[in-house]
């Protein structure tokens, strides 16, 4: 009978435990307890269209590898560096396997990508880099060739010569890189000037009103260089609104949709460079080749900023795009 009883215990133990694992393998966290694989997702909240369309492409390449793969996601959003960096102390707690995180500051996030090397986990940085070496793969949009381009495009269309606004974005690489890309393209110039940069904050509302003070301080502009597209829509509206029409032309960055259709349309946005959203579905895949043990094959990826004007917009133009 003792025999029997304690058969009993063992067995009533015994399943207690399977279900117990079962519950933690569920929950999606990583760490040695089970063999669930596990990615973790850092990125700011969609404050921009084209932040949305990235969100939306990070959660469905996400969402696609689990089906496929059986690796579960957690996935942030932020709305400042500081909640960034609890979500990543989350994510640290959470012992996920690798970290893919869009930094909404490069200075602000470049301890947090540190604390993240420092637990050994992997690291995959999306758009906007940290200033230290933290990252174990980076993708990106070739930002630097943004603004080169963009300053070439300056150069041919004013034939050398004008007086030119600039809308940067808050400090971060991205903003940095393109804008020094852009100087550096028009500097060699005598007769073209930058006479008012300000930052935008990647938001069409803050371009409008920044747009609408630099209008009232300077009677002659001739063009405007914008390093994002949702930028140059509130730059677009100031104008319009402004009745200006000594402005040539207006550029940006990224790949909008409504850009698109201001060309299209013989608007003052007559070009953009392609930054895609969908970039980040590169970094997923990256980061689930790398929880599962495999090596990056290169530590940057960098795409093509390609130019966009009436002449091609036909070929990027999707009515049906949600950025």
């Amino acid at each position: 009978m003792k025999k029997l009883l304690m058969l009993s215990l063992i067995t009533v133990f015994g399943l207690a435990g399977c279900g117990s694992n079962e519950e933690a393998g569920s929950s999606g966290g990583g760490g040695a307890e089970d063999d669930t694989l596990t990615i973790g997702i850092s990125l700011p909240s969609a404050t921009h269209g084209w932040m949305g369309a990235l969100i939306d492409s990070a959660e469905k390449q996400a969402q696609a590898l689990k089906e496929s793969d059986g690796i579960e996601y957690v996935m942030t959003n932020a709305t400042d560096p500081n909640k960034q960096a609890n979500d990543v102390d989350d994510l640290i707690a959470q012992d996920v396997d690798v970290i893919v995180m869009l930094p909404i500051e490069s200075a602000a996030l470049t301890p947090v990508g540190q604390k993240i090397k420092d637990a050994g986990i992997p690291l995959v940085i999306v758009d906007r880099e940290l200033e230290n070496d933290a990252a174990t793969v980076v993708v990106k949009g070739d930002n630097e060739g943004i603004g080169v381009n963009a300053g070439k495009y300056f150069i041919e269309q004013l034939q050398g010569k004008g007086k030119i606004v600039e809308i940067s974005g808050p400090p971060s690489s991205v903003t940095e890189q393109r804008g020094s890309g852009f100087k550096e393209a028009v500097e060699g110039q005598e007769g073209m000037e930058i006479i008012a940069s300000q930052s935008g904050d990647f938001s069409t509302e803050k371009s409008l009103e920044v747009m609408q003070n630099i209008l009232q301080a300077n009677p002659q502009i001739d063009a405007v260089f914008t390093q994002d597209d949702g930028m140059a829509l509130g730059v677009l509206q100031a104008i319009k609104e402004a009745g200006r029409t000594d402005i040539k032309f207006v550029t940006g960055a990224g790949g909008a949709k409504e850009v698109f259709e201001d060309m299209k349309n013989d608007g003052l946005m007559k070009a953009t460079f392609l930054y895609s959203p969908t970039m980040v579905e590169d970094a997923v895949k990256i980061a689930a080749d790398i929880a599962k043990g495999e090596e990056p094959a290169e530590p940057m990826v960098v795409k093509e900023a390609t130019q966009v004007t009436k002449e091609n917009v036909d070929e990027y133009y999707d009515p049906e795009s949600k950025f």
